[in-house]
C-alpha cells in the first residue's frame, strides 16, 4: 500500500482558484503597469511551485521514478496518468519559468503580458479536477 500525503496535495491545489483567478485578472485588464507586472510574477510563480509540490508528492507517495529536474516532475507525472496529456507540453512550458522568476528576476519583462496568464486560468482548475480524479483512481 502507498502512503500518499492526500492533506498537502489537497492544500497546494485549494491554491489554485485563487492563483487562476488572478491570472484571469491579470490577462483581462492588462495595462502594463510595475505593480501588474509584479502580480504576474508572482502569480506564476504559485502556479509553477504548486504544480511542482503536487508533483513531487505524487511520484513519492506512488514511488514513481526519481525526477532530476522540474520538467521530469511534470513529465513523469504525466506518464503515470496524473493528467491528460494534452496538458503536458504547457505544464513544462510553465515550470520552465521557474529560473527566470526565481534566478533571473532582474530581467523578467514586467510590462508584458506573459502568454500563459491566460491560458493558465483555464488549464489550472483542469490540472487541479484531473490530479483529484487521479487520486480517487488510483487509491
Amino acid at each position: 500500500m502507498y502512503y500518499v500525503n492526500r492533506e498537502q496535495i489537497a492544500v497546494r491545489l485549494q491554491s489554485i482558484a485563487e492563483i487562476a483567478s488572478a491570472l484571469q485578472f491579470l490577462a483581462a485588464n492588462w495595462q502594463g503597469t510595475l505593480l501588474e507586472g509584479l502580480a504576474q510574477e508572482r502569480a506564476l510563480h504559485l502556479a509553477v511551485e504548486t504544480v511542482t509540490d503536487v508533483g513531487s508528492f505524487l511520484i513519492d507517495g506512488f514511488i514513481l521514478r526519481d525526477a532530476s529536474s522540474y520538467e521530469d516532475i511534470i513529465e513523469i507525472t504525466g506518464e503515470a496518468g496524473a493528467f491528460p496529456g494534452d496538458m503536458e507540453k504547457t505544464l513544462i512550458e510553465l515550470v520552465k519559468l521557474r529560473k527566470p522568476l526565481v534566478q533571473d528576476y532582474y530581467v523578467w519583462k514586467r510590462t508584458e503580458l506573459h502568454p500563459l496568464s491566460h491560458t493558465l486560468s483555464t488549464l489550472l482548475p483542469a490540472f487541479k479536477q484531473s490530479v483529484e480524479d487521479y487520486l480517487e483512481r488510483e487509491l
